[in-house]
């Protein structure tokens, strides 16, 4: 395997950690890791974090670096001699193509080579980047796309190749001390009489964080009880979101927690809430709904890209439309109103095997024998 791992604080290390803990159990697998994943210029924030050691895998080998040729080969001459079946590579942004595609090209014939598919093309697109996927996940055994979208994106840009669909699994790793709601709401300075809606990850325009703020006006009248926790890293744009939460006057209904979420942190905000909202404008797929699955939380999603997908409607959560607040606020009436957490949690329960590692590995392996 090849990807990021602890203690790359990307979430693509715990999908990295979690899948190689998996492939583990029933066969040899090496896992080669960064030594440099992206530039600073590309990412000026500090890549790792030391503390989130939950998914830390003691066997990883630190060797590549995604700018340095030189890695690139020796990494190659590295595998070439192991002899492996399977490379398994994470596709994630044609950033990375020059890196795996020369890789993937120096390896020897009779090595099989598959990619978890995790963004067919990039959420902010540039130049030349479908040739850049084209040229690097063309010539694979496998691509494993996690939404229906990516996988027609994939099959229209190639129709020869080899495109299989499979969930994103859940991230079950967050539920460390199986944390009671009244216990999280606590820390939390929440009532157990709240109503408690939280967005959780990264804030990016286009999760469409306003959408749900301007949702929250009409919420208000019908629960003034109603709490919005924000838990994530605003990368300097809060003021904006700031301005309009006071032009709103919603403020005394918001809790903000700014910034990265280390893993230890993360269960409070999740055991403390009812409904898990992601009013994005685009996606293609989110590891915060396989989070919320983790701790038995349904969603509230917007229906783009592969969250439809991931969210059954009226039995997992919600779709709504995009860029419709309206529409984010009738999910949440309808939630409340008919009491709908007990139910949503079951069929959570009962769609685990769907979002397992276990069923991620049978499609990975069952589809590379065709």
């Amino acid at each position: 395997m090849i990807g990021p791992v602890y203690p790359f604080k990307t979430g693509l290390s715990y999908y990295v950690g979690l899948l190689y803990r998996q492939l583990s159990k029933n066969h040899d697998v090496t896992l080669y890791s960064y030594t440099m994943q992206y530039p600073k210029i590309m990412y000026k924030k500090p890549q790792k974090d030391y503390e989130d050691d939950v998914v830390k895998i003691d066997e990883a080998k630190f060797v590549l670096n995604s700018a340095n040729p030189f890695s690139w080969i020796s990494l190659a001459r590295r595998i070439n001699k192991e002899k492996p079946e399977l490379v398994i590579f994470q596709w994630l942004h044609p950033y990375f193509a020059p890196c795996y595609s020369i890789l993937e090209r120096l390896l020897s014939k009779d090595i099989k080579v598959a990619y978890n598919c995790h963004n067919a093309l990039p959420h902010e697109r540039f130049p030349f980047d479908k040739a850049l996927t084209k040229f690097t996940l063309g010539k694979a055994d496998l691509v494993i796309a996690h939404s229906n979208s990516d996988a027609t994106t994939l099959s229209e840009m190639m129709p020869k190749l080899n495109v299989k669909v499979n969930p994103h699994p859940a991230y079950n790793f967050f539920k460390i001390k199986d944390m009671p709601k009244d216990e999280a709401r606590n820390i939390l300075s929440l009532s157990k009489d709240n109503k408690v809606l939280l967005f959780f990850g990264l804030v990016r325009e286009y999760k469409g964080l306003k959408h749900l703020l301007n949702a929250m006006p009409e919420i208000v009248k019908k629960y003034p009880e109603i709490r919005l926790i924000i838990a994530g890293d605003f990368a300097g744009g809060r003021p904006a979101y700031d301005e309009m939460i006071g032009n709103l006057s919603i403020g005394e209904y918001i809790q903000i927690h700014d910034g990265h979420i280390p893993i230890p942190d993360v269960e409070k905000f999740f055991a403390a809430c009812d409904l898990v909202v992601l009013p994005y404008e685009s996606a293609t797929q989110s590891g915060v709904i396989q989070a919320a699955y983790g701790f038995e939380k349904p969603v509230l999603a917007t229906n783009v890209g592969g969250l439809p997908d991931a969210v059954d409607n009226m039995k997992t959560g919600y779709i709504v439309e995009p860029l419709r607040p309206g529409l984010i606020a009738n999910a949440v009436t309808d939630f409340f109103d008919n009491d709908r957490a007990s139910e949503f949690k079951q069929n959570v329960i009962d769609s685990a095997y769907k979002f397992s590692w276990e069923r991620m590995e049978k499609c990975l392996l069952e589809n590379l024998e065709k």
